[in-house]
C-alpha cells in the first residue's frame, strides 16, 4: 500500500514545481518582449523619420537664389516666406480647373507673380521667442536686383519684373524652352525679392520659402482644417470669404478665401496682411496640437503637400527645421506688422508710403544690431516723417469705404488672435 502512495504521489510533486517556474519565467518573457518590441518600434521611428526626411529633401523644389549670401550671426536665423499671387503651377502649366474652381481665384491667365504675402521669421539662436515680421505688399520702397530697372516701386513687383526681364533676355538669345523660362525666370524674381527685402529691411536672410496660391489650400487641407477667429461675420464674392463670427475651422477652400479677402475690411491690405498671420498662428497651433510630427500618416501628408507647391533654398537642413519647427508650433512667434506711415498714389496705383529708415531702426530694436545691417545706411525713404503706424486708407482703396470699425464685445479665440 505505501508503495503505491509512493507511485501516485511522487508524479505530481514535478509537475507542481514546474507550474511555478513556468509562472516566474512568464513576467520575464513579457518584459523581454516589450523590450525587444520597444527597441524595434524605435528603430522603425527613426529609419521612418529619415526615409521621410530623404524623400522630402529630394522632392521639393530647390532654389539657389542665396547662393553666396550673407549670413546671421550668433546662430540667429533669418527665413524669408514668400505667398506668390500665381494661378500656375511650378513648370508655368496652368492648374487643372477643379483646382481653380476650389481656390475660387479665377482662371490661369490673370494673376501675375507679385509677392502678396512677404514675412521674415527670425528665430534666434539662443531659443527665444522667434518674431515675424509682415511687409504689406503695397509698401512702395526701393527694389533691387532687377537688370535695367532703378527706383521705386510696390515691394510685391520685384519678382514679376525681374521674371519678366530675365524671359525677355533669355528669349533675345534664342531661348524657347518654356520650362527653361519659368524656371529661370522665377530664380531671377527669388533674388529680386530676396534682395530687395534685404535691403529694406537691412538684415540677411539665411532661408526662404516660396508658396504658390494652391499652397494655402494644400496646407489646410494636410492640417484637416486651419482654426481662425473672426470678430464679425464677413462675406465677399471676390474672394468667396463668407464666414460667421468668431472662432471656427477653415478647410483649404475656405482657407485660401480667408487669407485673400480685402474688398470690405475696415483697412484693406493691411487687415489682409493680419489674416495672413492669424491663418500661421492657427496653422502653427495645428501643428502642435494634433501631433504632427510624432504622427507618421499626418507628417506624410503635409510632405506631400509641401512638394505640391514649396520651393526653399539650396542646402537648407529642413531636418533641423522641421525639429525647430516642433517648438515655434507651441505659440512661441511674436507677430508684427511693419509700419505704415500714410499713403499715396504711384502711376495711377495707391501704394504704402513707408519711412525706410524708421523701419530699419524698429528691426533692429526688436532682433539685435548683432544681425541687423547699419540702421543708419544711405537711403531716401521718401516718406513723411509723421508717426503714423496704422493710418485710415483713402476712401477709394480697398476697404476705403469702410473706414471705421465695428465695436462689439470682444470674442475669446481660445488662443488664437481674432481679426476683422
Amino acid at each position: 500500500m505505501s508503495a503505491h502512495r509512493r507511485k501516485t504521489t511522487t508524479p505530481s510533486a514535478p509537475g507542481r514545481h514546474t507550474a511555478g517556474r513556468r509562472r516566474r519565467r512568464r513576467p520575464r518573457r513579457i518584459i523581454r518582449l516589450l523590450l525587444t518590441t520597444a527597441a524595434a518600434l524605435t528603430v522603425l521611428a527613426g529609419g521612418t523619420a529619415w526615409y521621410l526626411y530623404r524623400d522630402l529633401a529630394g522632392s521639393i523644389g530647390s532654389s539657389k537664389a542665396l547662393e553666396g549670401a550673407e549670413k546671421s550671426a550668433h546662430g540667429d536665423t533669418n527665413i524669408l516666406l514668400m505667398g506668390l499671387d500665381s494661378r500656375r503651377d511650378q513648370n508655368g502649366e496652368k492648374l487643372p480647373e477643379q483646382v481653380l474652381d476650389r481656390l475660387h481665384a479665377g482662371s490661369s491667365d490673370i494673376g501675375g507673380y507679385n509677392t502678396n504675402t512677404l514675412i521674415l521669421l527670425h528665430v534666434p539662436g539662443d531659443g527665444g521667442k522667434a518674431k515675424a515680421f509682415s511687409i504689406p505688399r503695397d509698401d512702395f520702397v526701393e527694389l533691387k536686383g532687377i537688370p535695367g530697372f532703378t527706383g521705386k516701386d510696390k515691394i510685391k513687383k520685384a519678382y514679376g519684373l525681374a521674371k519678366a526681364e530675365q524671359e525677355r533676355r533669355l528669349a533675345a538669345q534664342g531661348v524657347t524652352d518654356r520650362r527653361q523660362l519659368e524656371r529661370e525666370g522665377r530664380e531671377a524674381g527669388r533674388k529680386a525679392s530676396i534682395e530687395t527685402v534685404r535691403s529694406f529691411l537691412g538684415v540677411p536672410v539665411d532661408h526662404f520659402a516660396e508658396l504658390n496660391l494652391a499652397g494655402f489650400y494644400h496646407l489646410a487641407d494636410a492640417l484637416d482644417g486651419v482654426p481662425v477667429c473672426l470678430n464679425k461675420a464677413v462675406k465677399d464674392k471676390n474672394s468667396g470669404a463668407d464666414f460667421p463670427a468668431g472662432r471656427q475651422t477653415l478647410n483649404g477652400q475656405q482657407s485660401l478665401a480667408f487669407v485673400r479677402q480685402r474688398m470690405g475690411l475696415p483697412r484693406g491690405d493691411l487687415d489682409r496682411t493680419k489674416r495672413q498671420q492669424a491663418f500661421l498662428a492657427g496653422a502653427t497651433q495645428k501643428l502642435n496640437s494634433v501631433g504632427t510630427f510624432t504622427d507618421p500618416v499626418k507628417l506624410i501628408k503635409l510632405i506631400d503637400a509641401a512638394k505640391k507647391d514649396v520651393v526653399t533654398d539650396e542646402g537648407w537642413d529642413l531636418l533641423a527645421f522641421v525639429k525647430q519647427a516642433k517648438n515655434l508650433s507651441g505659440g512661441r512667434v511674436e507677430f508684427t506688422t511693419l509700419p505704415v506711415e500714410g499713403f499715396g498714389r504711384n502711376h495711377g496705383e495707391d501704394i504704402n508710403v513707408v519711412d525706410d529708415m524708421k523701419i530699419k531702426r524698429r528691426i533692429a530694436e526688436q532682433i539685435g544690431p548683432k544681425t541687423s545691417a547699419d540702421p543708419t545706411a544711405s537711403g531716401d525713404s521718401g516718406a513723411s516723417q509723421a508717426p503714423a503706424s496704422e493710418p485710415t486708407p483713402p476712401a477709394n482703396s480697398a476697404g476705403g469705404q469702410n473706414r471705421h470699425r465695428t465695436e462689439g464685445t470682444a470674442i475669446d479665440g481660445g488662443g488664437i488672435p481674432c481679426v476683422d
